[in-house]
C-alpha cells in the first residue's frame, strides 16, 4: 500500500434504493461525502427519496438508473458522478440478489441471473472505478457485498452462496492489484439483516434463518453494515485491505 494521501469527497452506492445500499447511503452523506446513488427503473421513486434524505444533510446527491450487470451501464454511473460530482473516491457496490434453490434442481437461468447480478455487476464496479480512481491519481476506496455465506456454504443456497465467495476471491485479488495505487479494497460480509427485503423469509420451516440455523437474538440492522463501510472509507483505514469482513452477531467467526 502506498502512502498517497486520501480524502474521500464522492461516492457512488450501487442498489441503493432500499435496506442496506440506502443505509450506506445515508451514513456517507453524514460523514460528509457527496453520494451518487444508483438502482434499477423500478426502484426510481424510492431512490429519489434516498436522494431527498441526503440533500436534507448538506450533501450532494446524484441518481442514476442502471443496470450494474451492463459494462456500459456501470460505465456510465461513473461518468456521470465525475462530471457532476467532480470525482469517484469511493465505490459500494452493494446491489445483489438472492436465491434458493437445490442444486439438483436448480435452473440455470436461476444460477447465472444471481452470478449475473452478485458476481459480474460487483467485478464491473471494482474495475470501472478503479480505472478512474488510478486516472486521479489520489488513491480510493472500493467495497462489495459479499456474505456469511461468502465464508461458508450451506444446503439449498448454492447459487447465492458461491456467487458470494467469488465476492470474497475477487476482493482479494483486487486488493493485491490496487494497492500500488492507494487504493483498498474489503468487502462486509453480513449474516441475516432486517430488512423489507428479507422480512417475509425469516420465519418457519425452510426459511433463510432454518437453513442457517440462526439464533432468534442474532438479527441485524442495515446500519451495522453502514458504520464498517463508514470506517473503510475513511483516511485511517488505509492499512485494510483484502478483507472480508463478517458482521453477524457472533454466529460465525473467521
Amino acid at each position: 500500500m502506498t502512502s498517497i494521501k486520501f480524502a474521500p469527497q464522492t461516492a457512488i452506492v450501487t442498489g441503493a434504493a432500499r435496506g442496506i445500499g440506502r443505509s450506506i447511503a445515508l451514513r456517507l452523506a453524514d460523514d460528509g461525502l457527496d453520494v451518487t446513488v444508483n438502482d434499477i427503473e423500478n426502484k426510481l421513486e424510492a431512490l429519489n427519496a434516498v436522494a431527498d434524505e441526503i440533500r436534507s444533510k448538506g450533501r450532494k446527491a446524484l441518481v442514476v438508473i442502471a443496470d450494474c450487470t451492463q459494462e456500459s451501464e456501470v460505465q456510465h454511473i461513473v461518468d456521470e458522478t465525475v462530471k457532476e460530482l467532480g470525482r469517484l473516491d469511493v465505490m459500494v457496490a452493494n446491489a445483489g440478489i438472492g436465491g434458493a434453490g437445490s442444486i439438483l434442481k436448480l435452473p440455470l437461468a436461476d444460477w447465472e441471473k444471481v452470478w449475473a447480478v452478485n458476481v459480474r455487476g460487483v467485478f464491473l464496479c471494482y474495475q470501472i472505478a478503479a480505472r478512474q480512481m488510478v486516472k486521479q491519481g489520489n488513491g480510493g476506496r472500493i467495497i462489495g457485498a459479499s456474505s456469511v455465506l461468502g465464508k461458508k456454504g450451506n444446503a439449498l443456497l448454492g447459487a447465492y452462496s458461491s456467487s458470494k465467495f467469488a465476492v470474497r476471491g475477487l476482493t482479494q485479488c483486487a486488493a493485491l492489484e490496487l494497492g500500488e495505487h492507494g487504493i483498498t479494497v474489503n468487502a462486509y460480509a453480513p449474516g441475516i439483516i432486517q430488512t423489507d427485503l428479507i422480512g417475509p423469509v425469516l420465519s418457519g420451516p425452510g426459511s433463510l434463518r432454518d437453513l442457517m440455523k440462526i439464533p432468534d437474538a442474532t438479527l441485524g440492522q442495515p446500519e451495522n453494515i453502514a458504520s464498517i463501510v463508514s470506517y473503510l472509507v475513511k483516511p485511517e483505514a488505509h492499512f485494510i485491505t483484502g478483507q472480508s469482513i463478517i458482521v453477524d452477531g457472533g454466529v460465525q467467526f473467521d
